[in-house]
């Protein structure tokens, strides 16, 4: 096993889940929706990251409406 399949998990499974939410969304696979991030990351400096937080904090407050937990 390589050490990118023995960390892939690890990583996926911390993550926020907003690549495989816009995967799921927009009908593409979760591969190239991370690496679509990254290589945007890299030619817009960074931005790309700031519209990942928003969106998993979004879908942090999401989740918590739905289960009525926020008070």
């Amino acid at each position: 096993m390589s050490v990118i399949e023995n960390i892939k998990p690890v990583i996926e499974r911390y993550s926020f889940g907003v690549c495989s939410y816009l995967a799921e969304k927009w009908g593409l696979n979760e591969t190239r929706v991370r690496m679509y991030f990254v290589y945007s990351s890299f030619v817009a400096f960074g931005s790309p990251v700031i519209f990942y937080l928003v969106v998993a904090f979004w879908l942090n407050i999401k989740k918590y409406l739905r289960k009525g937990r926020l008070i």
